[in-house]
C-alpha cells in the first residue's frame, strides 16, 4: 500500500514506487479460478457460476506458462479464487504440487499460495495438506454474528454457514501450522449496530495471534441479481462508521491487527493476471460477465495470447497518475472505441503474447 503524506494523501513517490512494482518482469502474480461453482449463495454475490471445473487443457497451460515464466521470476504468487476454490481442491492440489517441485530447484524465487475461501471446507487436514503445497495465506469473510452472517452467506442448500466457519478457524489457531488468515469482516446497516461487540470477539478470540488480522469492507452493489434490494452503507457515513470499529478492532494493541484496503487494485498491474476455469485471461475478479474483462486466453503450450486493445484501459491510471482508477480499474472502464484506440497507440512496454 502506498504511504501517505501529512494531508493524508499519495506522493509522487509513492506512485513511482507502485509503478516500479507493478511493471517489474521478475514478478508476476496468477490469479486462478480451479472451478466457478460454489457451495454458497451469498445474497450480495455477482458471480453466475456458470463454468465448472478447470479442464485439463487449462491446467497443462497454467503448468507450462509457470514452467515458460520460472527463470526470470524473483517473485511468483499464485492467488486461488473461484467460486469456492475448495470445491475443485485436486485441481488446486495438482497444480500447487507442480509450482513447488519447481520452485524447489530454484532457492531464488520468492513463491507465495493464498487463497479466497468461504472457509467451510478448510479443515485442518486441508490446512496442513495445502501448506505442504505452499499455500499459506487465507482470506475469509464474516458477516457478523451467527444470526447475521447465516442470513447473508447461506449454503446452496440454503442452510447457515457460520458455526462450521467459526469451527475451523479456531481449529487453525488451536494449531501451530505457519499459516496467516486474514478476516474480511463485511458491513450492512444491518451489521453495523452489533459490529462493536462481534469485533471485540474476534479480537479477543483470534487477533492475539500474529498469524491472524482483520479488514472491514463495506458490501457493495458489485452487479449481481440483488442489487437493486442490496441496502448498503452509504458513502457519506462510511468513514466514521470504519474509524470507530477500527478502534475496536485494535483495542489499543498490535496495528499488525488491521490489514488497509489497498491504494492500487491488482487489476492495475500488469504483472497481474486473472485465468479463469476455462482458460479465458482476464484483470478482475469481480467483473466475470464483462466483455472487456476478457483480454486473451492462455493456450495448452503455456503461451498468452492477449489482446493489447482490451489490456491497456485496465493499466490506464499509471498514465493518468489517476489514484481512483489505479484502486479500481473496472469502475469507469472506457467502452467507447475511440478511446480504445487511443489508449491502445500508447506504449506500455507489453508485448501481445508471453
Amino acid at each position: 500500500m502506498a504511504a501517505r503524506t501529512a494531508s493524508g494523501e499519495e506522493s509522487p513517490d509513492d506512485f513511482i514506487t507502485e509503478l516500479g512494482t507493478s511493471l517489474r518482469n521478475d514478478a508476476l502474480h496468477l490469479i486462478l479460478l480451479p472451478t466457478e461453482k460454489c457451495n454458497f449463495r451469498c445474497t450480495y454475490c455477482y458471480e453466475d457460476f456458470s463454468i465448472g471445473r478447470m479442464g485439463a487443457s487449462t491446467v497443462e497451460g497454467v503448468k507450462r506458462l509457470v514452467d515458460r515464466r520460472l527463470d526470470g521470476l524473483r517473485f511468483l504468487n499464485v492467488s486461488w479464487f473461484g467460486g469456492e476454490p475448495l470445491l475443485a481442491r485436486p485441481v488446486v492440489e495438482d497444480i500447487s504440487a507442480h509450482i513447488a517441485a519447481a520452485v524447489a530447484e530454484r532457492p531464488d524465487v520468492e513463491y507465495v499460495g493464498d487463497m479466497t475461501t468461504n472457509g467451510y471446507l478448510l479443515d485442518t487436514p486441508a490446512v496442513t495438506r495445502l501448506g505442504a503445497l505452499g499455500i499459506r495465506r487465507y482470506q475469509i469473510s464474516l458477516d457478523g454474528p451467527q444470526h447475521i452472517h447465516d442470513r447473508t452467506r447461506v449454503q446452496a442448500g440454503g442452510a447457515g454457514s457460520f458455526r462450521r466457519i467459526w469451527s475451523n478457524l479456531l481449529a487453525i489457531r488451536d494449531d501451530p501450522a505457519p499459516v496467516d488468515v486474514l478476516l474480511r469482516v463485511h458491513l450492512t446497516p444491518a451489521n453495523v449496530p452489533l459490529m462493536p461487540e462481534f469485533l471485540a470477539e474476534i479480537r479477543d478470540t483470534f487477533l492475539a495471534d500474529a498469524r491472524f488480522s482483520v479488514i472491514l469492507k463495506p458490501v457493495e452493489r458489485l452487479g449481481g441479481p440483488n442489487d437493486d434490494a442490496m441496502d448498503v452503507v452509504g458513502e457519506e457515513e462510511r468513514e466514521g462508521i470504519l474509524a470507530g470499529l477500527r478502534s475496536v478492532v485494535l483495542g489499543g494493541g498490535d496495528g499488525r491487527r488491521l490489514q488497509p484496503v489497498p491504494d492500487v487494485c491488482y487489476a492495475s498491474r500488469p504483472n497481474s493476471l486473472m485465468i479463469r476455469a476455462n482458460g479465458v485471461v482476464g484483470k478482475c475478479t469481480v467483473a466475470l460477465t464483462d466483455p472487456a474483462n476478457a483480454i486473451g486466453k492462455l493456450r495448452r503450450d503455456g503461451t498468452l495470447e492477449i489482446d493489447n486493445l482490451l489490456l491497456r484501459p485496465w493499466l490506464r491510471g499509471w498514465e493518468s497518475r489517476d489514484w481512483t482508477a489505479l484502486g479500481c480499474p473496472a469502475d469507469g472502464l472506457p467502452r467507447d472505441r475511440t478511446v480504445l484506440v487511443q489508449l491502445g497507440a500508447t506504449r506500455l512496454g507489453l508485448g501481445a503474447r508471453a
